[in-house]
């Protein structure tokens, strides 16, 4: 069993940043693809970014912008997700997400999740 613990949620102002972090209780931390998804309310939960377990290749979702960067520290068994020029759109629960062996966009083709932590901008 894998158990994830997210951190670094909490309220900014916009065009302000964050800086997420998740550590996962695994021994094969570099067997996963690492992702983040987000989930505003009333919205269904999609995708913002992952990392692969294959040289930390990096996906993320088109509407960012370029504004999120997506990275990881298999010594440390940690993800994170620099969040910068954020946006009162970007408001929502962040939830850090492990696939074994798969490089994947689809929330159900992840194996494992965290509880998820708010982030909440304000305008």
């Amino acid at each position: 069993q894998v158990q994830l613990v997210e951190s670094g949620g909490g309220l900014v102002q916009a065009g302000g940043s964050l800086r997420l972090s998740c550590t996962a209780s695994v021994l094969t931390f570099g067997s996963y693809t690492m992702g983040w998804f987000r989930q505003a309310p009333g919205k269904e939960r999609e995708f913002v970014a992952a990392v692969s377990w294959v040289a930390a290749r990096t996906y993320y979702a088109d509407s960012l912008q370029g504004r999120f960067t997506i990275s990881r520290d298999n010594a440390k068994n940690t993800v994170y997700l620099q969040m910068n020029s954020l946006k009162s759109e970007d408001t929502a629960v962040y939830y850090c997400a492990a696939a074994n062996h798969k490089d994947t966009r689809i929330a159900g083709e992840y194996n494992w999740w965290g509880q998820g932590t708010q982030v909440t901008v304000s305008s």
